[in-house]
Order: C-alpha cells, then sequence, then structure tokens
C-alpha cells in the first residue's frame, strides 16, 4: 500500500467515524423536544410554594417574596418550554396531519398564554405587598389569587387535555413512539377534561384528590414522552421514511456533498 493511499484509508475512516458520531437530524429533534418536555416538570414546587402568597393576610405580612417571584420564573420557564415543545414536533407531525400538528402548536401557545397571565396575577399581589398597600388592598389581592386558580384550571387543566389529546392522536397514528406510550395520552386527556367539568360545575373541588388523580396519567404521559425521546428518540415511522429517501437520493446526486467536512 502506497503512503497515499494509506492517508486515504486513514481519511475515510475519520470521516466515518464523525458521521457515525453525528447525530442525524431527526434524532436532534427527538432530543430537544425531550428535553423540553421534561423542562414542564421544573413549576412543580410553586404548588407548595404558592401558599403563602395565595394566603389571606399575605400582602399585609411581613417577610421576603422570592418564593413567590422564584415561583413565576419556574411557570414562565415552563410556559416557553410548552411552546417550544409543539414548534419543535410540528415539522415531524404535520407529516401525519399538518391541521392536527398545527392545532397542537396553536393549543400550546393558548396554554402558555394563560400561564403567563397566571404569574402577572400572582405577583401583582407581590407588587401590592411591596409598595405597602395594607389592609386596604385585602380584598384586591383576595380577587386576585382567586382568578390565578381560575386562570389555572383553564391553562393547566382544560388546555393540556386538548394538546395531549392531539398530540396522543398524532403519536398513535405515526407510530413515531410505542403505541402504548401513546394510549396514555389518547386515554389521560379525556381524564382530565372530565376532572375540569366536575370542578367547573362544582362537583368536586379544583384541589381535590379526585382532580389530582385526574391530572396524573397526563402528566405521565408528558413525562414519559419526555424521556423516551431522550434516551430512544423516534421510532421507524412511514412519515420520515421520506426523508430517508430525499437524503439517499441527494447523496446519489452529489456524492461529494455527504463528504464534506
Amino acid at each position: 500500500m502506497t503512503q497515499a493511499d494509506s492517508k486515504t484509508s486513514r481519511g475515510d475512516q475519520f470521516q466515518a467515524d464523525r458521521e457515525a458520531f453525528q447525530m442525524s437530524p431527526r434524532r436532534k429533534t427527538a432530543l430537544v423536544a425531550g428535553v423540553l418536555y421534561l423542562l414542564t416538570f421544573v413549576s412543580i414546587p410553586t404548588l407548595f410554594i404558592y401558599g403563602p402568597v395565595k394566603g389571606a393576610n399575605y400582602i399585609i405580612g411581613a417577610g421576603p417574596d422570592t418564593s413567590a417571584i422564584i415561583g413565576g420564573i419556574l411557570e414562565i420557564i415552563v410556559a416557553l418550554a410548552g411552546i417550544g415543545t409543539a414548534v419543535v414536533l410540528f415539522p415531524v407531525l404535520k407529516k401525519q396531519n399538518e391541521a392536527a400538528a398545527l392545532g397542537l402548536v396553536a393549543s400550546r401557545i393558548l396554554e402558555s398564554g394563560t400561564i403567563f397571565v397566571g404569574v402577572a396575577f400572582l405577583l401583582s399581589i407581590v407588587t401590592l405587598r411591596q409598595a405597602g398597600a395594607g389592609a386596604g388592598a385585602l380584598v384586591t389581592s383576595h380577587a386576585l389569587a382567586t382568578l390565578y386558580d381560575r386562570i389555572f384550571l383553564q391553562g393547566q387543566s382544560f388546555m393540556p387535555a386538548i394538546c395531549d389529546l392531539l398530540l396522543g392522536f398524532l403519536l398513535y397514528k405515526s407510530r413515531l413512539v410505542p403505541r402504548g406510550l401513546s394510549l396514555i395520552g389518547i386515554v389521560g386527556a379525556p381524564l382530565l377534561l372530565a376532572s375540569y367539568l366536575a370542578v367547573m360545575f362544582g362537583l368536586i373541588g379544583q384541589h381535590a384528590a379526585p382532580a389530582t388523580f385526574a391530572a396524573l396519567p397526563v402528566a405521565l404521559f408528558e413525562f414519559s414522552l419526555g424521556v423516551w425521546l431522550v434516551v430512544k428518540g423516534f421510532k421507524p415511522s412511514p412519515i420520515l421514511s421520506s426523508d430517508t429517501r430525499d437524503a439517499s437520493a441527494a447523496a446519489a446526486t452529489n456524492p461529494s456533498a455527504s463528504r464534506r467536512p
């Protein structure tokens, strides 16, 4: 073997190793979507740290407002991550059903909008307290806390049911993830919707145990989906085969492009 042949062989091996190490675009999409889904769980502590700010006498009490502010930041992260999940998945899911995929993006934006409004309600209570509004603003603070609970019910009970019903349907039809995982979302969404209606008609309390249990399947679906996309990525699916064919055709047409560093 000549020296030139040896260099060529080493160069080809390096190129092959580099291409094997690099992620495919679809793997990157799955990874980013999975990370964003896991980020939507960072606001779980707000279920506990928001207790004081929604209390009857918070506005006239003493102490730091740090927990309420941190809770607001966490919810903003969740809102942005929620939009991100739908936007990142849209180019893939639209190959199955573009209308449903677009509906998912719109639903996520609406859900995130309600989260932002809810954060504004609670941080308004903090602002009143820092401004020294005192007892004269008690009624206003109670109204803001009530508005937060109402917007939370709309944005984080009703809208997630719609989002996960659309997402579960798209994933089930496309087989991008195991169908058993998709079914958790398809079954969990109506349960959450039924709980939402029960709360609206006063049949159960918003923070009662039945409402909490009804939300668990949807939470399990989104958390499991995030883990699956991060660890495994998309399963082989007919809607991804067109990308493979396009990439193969491009490589055949222009072989030098596929070897370009």
